[in-house]
């Protein structure tokens, strides 16, 4: 049974996209039947910090990124400066510096670029031993390994420094913006959806476009790591898959979702129900008492989740081929509502006559009349198009963004509150 819960009250801050996303699918892969022959992985050597390819020890990373921050006290360093010095990727230092710092073992300085600097803990996390890595597989396809048949324990987890302190006002997001909280059953819903990651109970959130489910993930979760979903998404955008290195050689690249259960962190499935079904079960096995997957791809290599690892799923009804089957309905719990707070669109100094026209087809679209009504997203873009071309411009972007089915009602409720009839942008006469 599932349980459906709404965000009420409060506000919301300005939906935008996540900053920590997984890169879609690898470029330069080899796609065939078998996997190639895998050479041994190096890895680095412990205590240096230097790289010298394939695939580190869980955790090895971070300990790296930790020391070079460590040996640079008070300097503000980009992630790509530090992935320059370890031969590594952006993308991956970046995820490393995220968690760092959701851990208080780092600092982030500024956003625009990204910078972060050593904390007083920084050091501890640079000594601190990486995970022993797992027994070296032999070339070709390994054996296939059948997982035990006992759930394996699920000790309690190390809860990050920015999900212990208790939020009674403003959060900041990764991407350093301002999220103000709202109610969900009567507590900020920052510090539910974490409750609901202590308990282990995944949450799906569902809404129109535009409405602040990522942001609201994006707060509560700091350690977070973004699939975005569509109808193009695959196995390997999960699990991983191979890839060849400039040196010709092939090595299996793990995903997010392998690097979420193996680090504790928080798996944001965006848009989950545009992925296919056959897609999106590779997820289920870690999701439930199992906490486990097996890579069939990587010669059948079982990943266990550590504490900490959760999943959280976004969905938008209304979007043309999403589809919330019984399967993925039934793996997340909690299911909670999120809808436009037209209060914060007048905090925002939105045009008045812009928030009636989205209340009023806000509520047309409740009762089935019509399919589209304006979100916060939209309010915005309104408030920026009338500050540069003016509000009848920006009214007629309103009416031009619509859906063609939706457009002739949207124009009569414009009207009605602008007092005048506009068209949809357009280029007019040659001047």
């Amino acid at each position: 049974m599932t349980a459906a819960i709404r965000i009420t009250d409060q506000i919301h801050a300005v939906p935008d996209d996540a900053e920590i996303v997984w890169p879609p699918r690898m470029q330069g892969t080899l796609t065939m039947a078998t996997p190639p022959t895998a050479t041994p992985e190096a890895t680095s050597t412990p205590g240096t910090g230097t790289a010298t390819g394939g695939r580190l020890r869980s955790g090895e990373l971070r300990r790296q990124v930790a020391q070079r921050l460590a040996d640079q006290p008070g300097r503000e360093i980009t992630p790509r400066e530090i992935a320059g010095e370890l031969g590594r990727s952006s993308g991956a230092v970046g995820n490393a510096l995220a968690v760092l710092a959701g851990r208080g073992e780092a600092e982030q300085t500024s956003t625009a670029p990204i910078r972060y600097r050593a904390s007083t803990t920084t050091t501890t996390a640079a000594t601190a031993p990486a995970a022993t890595a797992s027994p070296a597989r032999t070339s070709g396809r390994s054996r296939k390994t059948t997982p035990p048949t006992t759930a394996p324990s699920s000790p309690e987890r190390t809860v990050p420094v920015s999900e212990k302190e208790p939020v009674s006002g403003p959060v900041t997001r990764p991407n350093g913006q301002t999220y103000h909280p709202r109610l969900l059953s009567g507590l900020p819903d920052v510090t539910a959806l974490r409750k609901l990651r202590t308990a282990g109970i995944s949450s799906l959130l569902y809404g129109p476009p535009g409405t602040g489910k990522t942001s609201v993930v994006e707060a509560a979760f700091p350690d977070l790591i973004t699939v975005q979903g569509d109808g193009d998404t695959t196995v390997a955008d999960f699990v991983g898959e191979y890839t060849q290195t400039p040196d010709g050689r092939y090595v299996f690249v793990h995903g997010p979702l392998v690097t979420a259960m193996r680090e504790g962190r928080c798996l944001f499935i965006d848009d989950a129900t545009l992925i296919p079904p056959t897609v999106l079960a590779v997820v289920y096995p870690a999701m439930d008492g199992r906490r486990q997957i097996v890579v069939k791809a990587n010669g059948g290599e079982i990943v266990t989740a550590e504490p900490g690892f959760y999943v959280v799923a976004g969905h938008n009804p209304g979007v043309h081929g999403a589809v919330l089957t019984d399967a993925l309905s039934s793996r997340f719990a909690a299911q909670i509502q999120v809808s436009t707070n037209f209060d914060l669109a007048k905090q925002l100094k939105i045009d008045r006559r812009a928030v009636r026209v989205a209340r009023n087809l806000a509520t047309r679209q409740r009762k089935g009349e019509i399919g589209w009504a304006p979100q916060l997203r939209e309010l915005i873009a309104f408030e920026r198009i009338s500050a540069v071309l003016g509000p009848d411009a920006a009214a007629g972007n309103l009416v031009g963004i619509a859906p063609e089915e939706d457009r002739d009602t949207v124009a009569t409720v414009v009207r009605d509150a602008f007092g005048t009839t506009v068209q949809p942008l357009a280029l007019g006469s040659r001047i």
